[in-house]
């Protein structure tokens, strides 16, 4: 009988949780009252907390000051989350122009610094309070809890892995973590026979209770499985993000593993969207952000979608006071829904399918699939040195990637081999170079496209 599981869940990590002062458990008790709420409910409640917001950031940032100075607006003038629409978009060009502007000049201070994957293949740096972490955790345990993932279960994560810390201390602090809270991380990019047999035969060792995964690296170790006749283990939980699911890959999933939970977030906001047991699209996390998805009319009127229609993914962190994001366009695009209750009986707005971050699989030296999202993870961490990226696969196998420098005209030295060095893992046998440019246009949708595979002249669509 496993003991350990529920002591983890019911003593020691709320105990490690209010020992270092996070009140990530009361935030979830909190939680798992409001999503029972009604909608118009739960706007009330985003109004408030978006009123707070704005007259924060008037308040004590340069930049929101100075927009709502410019528009004839005051804090007062945000009286519902419709309000919102007063305010120009946030796109990913203004975030990282506007950063020390946005950075408010009272507390709470910012203690936390990430820098998004860069799945537009150009990174953006958040800072933010504590406040707005512990809301992250609480949802993130509250949306993964619709699945039956519950704290103290032993977790298989089939994820990416950036380079590792230099630092030996955290690279134990991290090891610590993951083996108390149960978590096994297994590198879900290489996928060869062999890296696909060794990840099934950990899968199996650990005796995993829940899976959380890259979709398409789910779709490919389930696919293996399945192909092989390997499952031999019950049912369990399979979480997926990062990449668009497909019916098909929700069929291989859910017969490799168990029942499919998609979910949809970026490292901006953290969780935005997730399943629940009805599977009938992904509520939204309208406790702690406002999400939008927007249409932007050949005439020039940006609207809300419709019902049905696609729209881009625009977020609002209503808990981040120390560098506000109103309105930051993601670069992700979502279909709208009905505001029809959901028959789980949770009040939450829902959204999907997800349409964007659609990444394309690369091939090793060897002829392995590998996946397209492993620069993303590179260029997480290597943001200081470069603003914008794209891998090219040519037709002979060899693989280009374009590089604009923040400074300079080249990354320095220890980064380049950095690169170097990641390349060299995670496409082994393949020529790969780094070629400098001055900038990587959008294509005509307006995307940039962070992976391109090229295929032959002759090749079929």
């Amino acid at each position: 009988m496993d003991l350990y599981g529920p002591i983890l869940e019911k003593a020691l990590f709320p105990a490690f949780e209010a020992a270092r002062g996070r009140p990530t458990v009361p935030l979830l008790k909190y939680l798992q009252g409001t999503e029972r709420m009604s909608r118009a409910q739960l706007r009330d409640l985003q109004a408030g907390f978006l009123r707070r917001l704005i007259r924060h950031a008037y308040l004590h940032t340069a930049y929101y000051r100075d927009l709502l100075d410019q528009r004839n607006l005051r804090p007062e003038d945000f009286d519902s989350v419709e309000a919102l629409a007063q305010l120009p978009l946030l796109d990913r060009d203004t975030v990282r122009t506007s950063f020390e502007a946005r950075t408010a000049a009272a507390p709470p201070r910012w203690v936390i610094q990430k820098s998004t994957s860069g799945t537009t293949g150009q990174p953006v740096v958040v800072k933010y309070n504590a406040e707005s972490r512990h809301w992250r955790d609480a949802t993130r345990w509250r949306g993964y809890g619709w699945s039956g993932y519950r704290i103290g279960m032993r977790a298989y994560h089939y994820w990416g892995f950036g380079p590792p810390s230099d630092s030996w201390v955290k690279r134990q602090k991290v090891a610590l973590d993951r083996a108390i809270k149960r978590d096994l991380y297994v590198d879900c990019t290489p996928r060869s026979d062999q890296a696909l047999m060794g990840a099934v035969q950990q899968l199996k060792s650990y005796d995993a209770q829940v899976m959380v995964a890259y979709t398409a690296g789910a779709a490919a170790l389930a696919k293996f499985v399945n192909e092989h006749k390997l499952r031999d283990w019950k049912s369990f939980p399979v979480l997926v993000g990062a990449e668009r699911l497909w019916p098909h890959d929700r069929e291989m999933i859910q017969e490799a593993f168990g029942p499919v939970f998609e979910t949809y977030g970026c490292r901006e906001v953290m969780l935005i969207g997730s399943e629940c047991e009805a599977h009938d699209g992904m509520h939204t996390s309208m406790e702690t952000m406002i999400v939008e998805l927007i249409v932007r009319d050949l005439d020039g009127t940006v609207r809300n979608a419709r019902p049905g229609e696609t729209g881009e993914v625009a977020l609002t962190d209503l808990h981040n006071l120390a560098c506000p994001m109103i309105r930051y366009i993601t670069g992700d695009l979502a279909v709208a829904r009905e505001n029809t209750p959901c028959s789980c009986g949770r009040g939450l707005d829902r959204i999907g399918p997800i349409e964007g971050r659609v990444t394309e699989t690369l091939r090793d030296g060897n002829g392995h699939p590998v996946g397209g999202l492993v620069f993303n993870i590179l260029f997480g961490v290597l943001n200081h040195v470069a603003r914008k990226f794209q891998v090219i696969q040519r037709v002979d196998g060899s693989v280009v990637m374009k590089v604009v420098p923040n400074v300079g005209d080249k990354l320095p030295d220890a980064d380049y081999k950095k690169v170097q060095d990641f390349a060299a893992k995670y496409l082994p046998a393949t020529p790969f170079s780094v070629e400098y440019v001055d900038d990587i246009p959008l294509s005509a949708a307006g995307k940039r496209k962070v992976v391109i595979v090229e295929k032959p002249a002759d090749a079929t669509a």
